[in-house]
C-alpha cells in the first residue's frame, strides 16, 4: 500500500469511528487497530487524532459547501425551485456522505469555528436571507422579519435531514417534496403583519377581562360582544368562512413572480 493509499485509508476509518462515536470517545489506539497498523502510523500521517478529524471536518465541509452554494447560485429562478433544489442539495449530501453529515451536525468544541457546520448554516442563510428580501419587496411585504424566515428555512431542512439520515423511509425526492410543501405553502400566503389570534400577553389580558358568566345579550352592540368573530371561526384574515371561492381567487390573481406565486 502507498503512503497515499495509507492515508486515504486512514481517513476513512476515522470518519466512521468518528461518526458513530463521537471525536472525544474515539483514541489513536482504535483507529490504528481498526486500520491495522500501529499507532505511529497515524502520528506519522496526522500528527494525532486532532488532525485526522480535522482532515475528515475539512473534506465534509467542502463537499457540502459546493453543493449549497451551487444550489443557491441562481437566485434569479424561481423561489419555489431555489428550495427545491436547495432542499435535494442536502437530502443528496446526507444520501451520499452519511458519515460526513453526523460528523458535521455533532460540531466538536475542538473544530475551528470559521469553518465549523454552523458557520457553514449562517452563511447559507445570509444567501437565503438575500434571496427572501428580493421576493418580499416585489410582494410589497416587510422585510424586517427576513432574517428570521430565512433562520427558519435553513433550520427546517437541516433538522428534517438529520432525522431523515437515521429513519430513511421516504425517499430523497419525497422527503424534498414534504420539505417544500410546508416551506412553499406557508410562505405563497404569508400575512404582511403577523399575529398570535389566541396566545400572547395581548390576548391573555383580553381573556381576563372577560366575565367568567356572561349575561344573555340584550341589544345588537351586546351581541357582537358577546362573540369574537375570528376566533368564533365567522372572519378570517377579514374576510367571511365561506365566502365564495371567487373571493381568495381574486386575491391570489393579484400575485407576482416570488413567494407569492405558488
Amino acid at each position: 500500500m502507498t503512503s497515499f493509499q495509507r492515508r486515504e485509508q486512514l481517513i476513512e476509518v476515522g470518519r466512521s469511528l468518528f461518526a458513530t462515536k463521537g471525536f472525544e470517545a474515539v483514541s489513536v489506539e482504535e483507529i490504528a487497530s481498526s486500520a491495522k497498523v500501529s499507532k505511529p502510523i497515524v502520528y506519522e500521517h496526522f500528527g494525532g487524532k486532532e488532525g485526522l478529524y480535522a482532515v475528515v471536518v475539512d473534506r465534509a465541509m467542502q463537499s457540502l459547501t459546493v453543493a449549497l452554494n451551487a444550489s443557491l447560485e441562481e437566485s434569479s429562478d424561481h423561489p419555489r425551485r431555489i428550495v427545491e433544489r436547495t432542499a435535494l442539495a442536502l437530502l443528496t449530501f446526507i444520501e451520499e456522505h452519511t458519515e460526513g453529515f453526523q460528523i458535521l451536525v455533532r460540531d466538536s468544541p475542538s473544530t475551528d469555528p470559521s469553518s465549523s457546520f454552523s458557520s457553514l448554516l449562517g452563511d447559507v442563510s445570509l444567501k437565503v436571507e438575500e434571496i427572501l428580501d428580493e421576493s418580499f419587496k416585489r410582494q410589497k411585504l416587510s422585510t424586517r422579519a427576513v432574517p428570521y424566515y430565512a433562520q427558519m428555512l435553513v433550520g427546517l431542512t437541516v433538522f428534517t435531514g438529520q432525522y431523515w439520515a437515521d429513519r430513511r423511509k421516504a425517499s430523497k425526492e419525497q422527503l424534498a417534496a414534504y420539505i417544500v410543501n410546508l416551506a412553499w405553502n406557508g410562505l405563497s400566503r404569508l400575512e404582511s403583519k403577523p399575529v398570535l389570534r389566541f396566545e400572547g400577553k395581548r390576548n391573555k389580558a383580553k381573556e381576563q377581562r372577560k366575565p367568567e358568566h356572561r349575561a344573555a345579550p340584550d341589544t345588537d352592540a351586546q351581541r357582537s360582544d358577546a362573540v369574537d368573530p375570528v376566533e368564533d371561526g365567522h372572519i378570517e384574515d377579514g374576510t367571511m368562512a365561506g365566502t365564495d371561492d371567487k373571493a381568495a381567487s381574486a386575491e391570489h390573481s393579484t400575485e407576482k413572480d416570488g413567494i407569492g406565486e405558488g
